[in-house]
C-alpha cells in the first residue's frame, strides 16, 4: 500500500484494500480490550462508515490510526452509556408515601360518604353543584345551560353545599 500514497481513500478499490487489511486486526483489538458485550463488529462497521464519510480529509497513511481511534471512542461512548443505563436501573422508584394508614382510611371513608350524600341530593342541586365545583362553570353559564335564572342556580348550589356540610360534619370541611 505504500506505493499508493497518492491514491485517494475515496476510491472504492483503495477503500476495499484498507478494509481487508485492517478490519480483522481492529476486531481483534476491540474484542480483546472490551469483550463481546459492546458489539465490536458494529463499531468496526461504524468506524469504516465514518472513514468513508471523511475520506477526503484522511490520508492513506493516517487511515489505520483514524479507524482505531474512532472505533475505540465509539466503544468508550457505548460503555459510558451502559453505565448511565445501569445507574438509572438501580435507582428505586419511590414506592412509599408520607400518608399514615389512618389518613388513607379516613380519605376513603370521606369519599364514600361524599358520594352517598351527593347521590342523595335532588337532581337540580346535584347538577348545579357539580357543574360549578367539578367543571368550574360560572353561575351565569349554568343558568344559561339549565334555562333558569342565575339566582336559582346560586340557591341550588348554596343548598347543596349546606347539605354536604351538614352530612359530612365529622370530616371538618369548610
Amino acid at each position: 500500500m505504500e506505493k499508493d500514497l497518492n491514491d485517494s481513500i475515496c476510491k472504492e478499490v483503495v477503500f476495499e484494500r484498507i478494509y481487508n487489511k485492517y478490519s480483522k486486526d481492529l476486531h481483534a483489538y476491540l474484542y480483546y480490550k472490551y469483550g463481546e458485550q459492546c458489539n465490536p463488529n458494529d463499531k468496526i462497521q461504524d468506524a469504516f462508515i465514518k472513514l468513508w464519510s471523511n475520506c477526503k480529509k484522511v490520508t492513506l497513511s493516517k487511515a489505520k490510526s483514524f479507524l482505531y481511534t474512532v472505533a475505540n471512542n465509539m466503544m468508550l461512548n457505548d460503555i459510558k452509556h451502559q453505565k448511565v443505563v445501569l445507574k438509572h436501573q438501580q435507582t428505586q422508584p419511590k414506592d412509599y408515601t408520607y400518608e399514615t394508614p389512618e389518613f388513607i382510611l379516613e380519605e376513603e371513608q370521606f369519599l364514600e360518604r361524599y358520594n352517598e350524600v351527593l347521590t342523595s341530593l335532588n337532581e337540580e342541586q346535584r347538577v348545579a353543584f357539580l357543574l360549578n365545583k367539578t367543571e368550574g362553570k360560572k353561575h351565569s353559564e349554568i343558568a344559561e345551560m339549565l334555562g333558569v335564572t342565575q339566582k336559582v342556580v346560586e340557591y341550588r348550589i348554596y343548598s347543596a353545599f349546606n347539605i354536604l356540610k351538614k352530612e359530612l360534619k365529622g370530616f371538618k370541611i369548610k
